[in-house]
């Protein structure tokens, strides 16, 4: 009998949001008092039989000049963004969360067809957060929970042909990297939110025998740090959420990174 194909994707990164902020948000204990602005971005996995998305985006993006500017790239709706591909929000029959940080997961009740997979440990943060942790807001899931919508995971899992979500709680204790088998091999969308600096950190950082820097905002700074490294032995390739120059681009290239 011949082999089984294996399904793979082409990875789409659109940019729907923005942040301004300090940079040592990203760079634990490095660039504090740096300007620093990161996309926000919802990733388009084209391929299979279903129309698949990794986070939502923000519901009501800024957009100006500057910000697109300073992150390389243009900043749409979802609306608008998802008709870059020819998709409405009615269209989306899957959503992958990394987490539930309202920034990701601000439109999912668009998504009104769609199955939303997510990490149990995100569900009860979302609906008792710590003080600490503002960046989660039951609002934006209370719909899809409701309508039935969530696929509730409590661990690693094959989600769909060539897609697997890992838990990798670096940032939220529900977290979840997804690897994505692609053309070119498989890729990792983390789980936390970083940038490339976090992962393949500068010269000064490395003399400091520091094989990666850990998110600014973390559970625990120790183990972050062991999880970002443990990534980096899961794939070939990683997309942090935030890195920016991923917002120029219609699709993940071989080497996104060089």
């Amino acid at each position: 009998m011949p082999a089984h194909k294996q399904t793979t994707y082409t990875i789409h990164p659109i940019v729907m949001g923005t942040k301004v902020f300090d940079k040592g948000m990203m760079t634990y204990q490095h660039d504090y008092g740096t300007p620093y602005t990161i996309p926000i971005y919802t990733w388009y996995l084209k391929g299979g039989d279903k129309t698949i998305l990794v986070d939502t985006g923000e519901m009501q993006p800024i957009v100006s000049p500057d910000r697109e500017l300073a992150i390389g790239g243009p900043i749409h709706t979802f609306e608008e963004g998802l008709a870059l591909h020819g998709l409405a929000p009615r269209d989306v029959d899957v959503v992958l969360h990394t987490h539930l940080h309202n920034d990701h997961c601000e439109n999912d009740y668009k998504c009104a067809n769609a199955k939303i997979y997510v990490h149990q440990k995100e569900l009860e943060h979302i609906h008792a957060p710590h003080p600490l942790d503002f960046r989660y807001l039951e609002d934006y899931i209370e719909d899809v929970e409701e309508n039935g919508q969530l696929v509730v995971l409590d661990g690693d899992t094959d989600v769909l042909p060539g897609i697997r979500m890992i838990h990798t709680p670096a940032h939220t204790a529900g977290g979840m990297s997804i690897l994505v088998q692609t053309p070119d091999g498989p890729v990792l969308i983390c789980g936390f939110c970083t940038i490339l600096e976090n992962l393949y950190p500068p010269i000064e950082v490395r003399a400091m025998e520091m094989d990666v820097i850990p998110p600014g905002t973390h559970l625990d700074v120790n183990q972050a740090y062991d999880i970002l490294v443990q990534a980096k032995s899961l794939a070939p390739t990683l997309l942090p959420l935030h890195e920016p120059r991923y917002a120029a681009m219609d699709v993940i290239p071989a080497d996104p990174n060089s």
